[in-house]
């Protein structure tokens, strides 16, 4: 039996997040605002909680029906055979949404109300007691996404965001999401047979994820148990599912084929990226230092530097400290990394244009709320001006 499952993302992402199903062993790939449909099979239904990089969420569609009235809501949703999907010891919640937006003829307040109801009327009418409604940690959440008078029953089989790996600790004022990391690092081809250095490292997000690329590691496998929606489910295969997981392990190389380089001007912060890169079992594959982007030289004669550069108040500065750091970057990069790529993640208000290059790509993305440009740069020789002073 295939299982109709979506997988979430920002909408950006979406052809990055359908390419990475497609090599799962997706079938079927849909995609829509926002999110990808397809079809698997429950082995890789089950590989999908590990194995994807650059999914929010990943949903197990039940029923889509017609719901373009209240009644018409809670009659679909208590239609549901329910008690077959999760047992009534599990506690569960309802994720509603209007995705119409105010226009909507039926608000979030409403489809809450309606589907819970409906779910409780279909273990009632099988005789059960009801189970238990938890907002806040429930071992169960069903979706009810509401859309031109039609609703997409689907139960969250993530469990947490699946940005949320589990080795990130606290401490960065302002970390990169997981799964953009990984986005951006499909967007540049890279496989980790290139040599790769962040010079602004943060939290250690970038060099983390692609640690976990290069050594072709799962980056959901250190999840603890219980830790996945699918794992409260009625028809859950724990066989099968330690199985995947074994399968999955097996296919980790010993080590990186080209080296990862992470520094930062902060030693605090390399501290922290180096726990959470113990964290996430990938440390000794990381080549950890402190230092300036300023002070940085490339390692090798080529490879991919990428950074998530700094803006506004997260360096503290003032407007012109801010495209004066630009402008170094940029000097930095024309003179110690010709014959790299550099990627850089700025936000669109930055002063972005100060670092002095013109990009190859500019690409729009989201840094959480912040609208972003990546700005790809083919770093090509470069010859000072008659005045310029040279290093000596």
């Amino acid at each position: 039996m295939d299982f109709h499952l979506y997988a979430t993302c920002p909408d950006e992402l979406v052809p990055i997040l359908a390419t990475e199903i497609a090599e799962l062993g997706g079938t079927d790939i849909r995609s829509v605002y926002k999110a990808v449909h397809f079809q698997a099979t429950k082995e890789v239904y089950y590989a999908a909680h590990r194995q994807l990089r650059t999914a929010s969420r990943l949903l197990r569609v039940v029923r889509e029906s017609a719901a373009a009235t209240s009644q018409m809501l809670y009659d679909q949703a208590s239609r549901i055979p329910w008690p077959d999907l999760f047992d009534v010891t599990r506690s569960f919640a309802i994720d509603p949404i209007a995705a119409d937006g105010k226009e909507s003829a039926l608000s979030p307040a409403e489809i809450l109300r309606r589907v819970r109801e409906g779910v409780m009327q279909s273990f009632t009418r099988r005789q059960l007691k009801p189970p238990l409604v938890d907002a806040e940690a429930p071992k169960v959440t069903i979706v009810a996404y509401v859309q031109r008078g039609r609703c997409t029953f689907a139960l969250d089989s993530s469990g947490k965001s699946m940005d949320k790996r589990g080795y990130r600790l606290e401490g960065h004022p302002a970390p990169l999401k997981e799964t953009l990391a990984a986005a951006i690092l499909r967007m540049l081809d890279y496989d980790g047979t290139m040599p790769l250095l962040d010079p602004m490292c943060g939290s250690g997000t970038f060099p983390i994820e692609a640690a976990m690329i290069a050594l072709r590691k799962p980056p959901l496998i250190h999840r603890g148990k219980g830790e996945f929606g699918v794992e409260w489910m009625a028809d859950f295969d724990k066989d099968l599912w330690r199985a995947t997981e074994e399968r999955l392990r097996a296919q980790r190389v010993p080590a990186p084929p080209a080296p990862i380089f992470a520094s930062d001007i902060d030693p605090k912060f390399v501290d922290l990226a180096r726990k959470d890169a113990l964290r996430a079992r990938v440390e000794r594959d990381i080549q950890f230092s402190v230092g300036s982007f300023q002070d940085q030289r490339a390692p090798l004669p080529a490879g991919l530097l990428v950074a998530n550069l700094p803006y506004g108040t997260r360096i503290g500065g003032a407007a012109d400290d801010v495209k004066q750091l630009y402008s170094d970057i940029g000097d930095t990069l024309k003179r110690h990394f010709q014959g790299w790529t550099a990627a850089l993640l700025v936000a669109q208000d930055s002063p972005h244009k100060f670092v002095g290059l013109k990009p190859n790509r500019k690409i729009a993305l989201m840094n959480g709320t912040i609208p972003a440009w990546l700005l790809v740069y083919e770093i090509r020789a470069w010859r000072p001006k008659v005045d310029e002073p040279q290093d000596a």
